[in-house]
């Protein structure tokens, strides 16, 4: 059984969809292996801390550092730039993380730690809509 999480975004930064995968599993049950995947190439999946939301400002302040908006002179080599300066560096952020994640489920609920949750990490500025697949085997 499989089901799309539909998730809309405003902007840059991570975006917690753990409940959205506790009632995927609880629906399902039982114990397996879950399987999300993101159908876009300028976002990413990580499991990451979910009790301090410093962690995700600081993180999204990181890979901001890492990978500059495309309007940004040390990044005048992008040759990708028709779609705006934040495209070309959410493609860079989405090659650098995961795009799916494997989490074992028991009982009907995902095993993440005490204090991990399941984000999807909007690179793009503008806001989106983006669909993630949840299967579980």
């Amino acid at each position: 059984m499989n089901t799309i999480i539909s998730l809309h975004t405003n902007g840059p930064g991570l975006y917690e969809i753990s409940d959205h995968v506790r009632a995927f599993t609880a629906e399902r049950g039982g114990m397996g292996v879950l399987t999300l995947f993101v159908q876009h190439t300028s976002c990413s999946l990580v499991i990451q801390e979910n009790a301090d939301p410093d962690v995700r400002r600081d993180l999204d302040e990181f890979f901001r550092r890492l990978v500059p908006s495309g309007d940004d002179p040390s990044m005048s080599w992008l040759r990708h730039t028709l779609e705006g300066p934040d495209d070309m560096p959410a493609h860079i952020k989405a090659a650098l993380l995961p795009v799916s994640l494997s989490i074992p489920v028991q009982n009907g609920r995902p095993m993440l730690g005490t204090w991990q949750g399941v984000y999807l990490f909007e690179h793009r500025d503008a806001p989106q809509t983006r669909q993630v697949i949840a299967a579980m085997s």
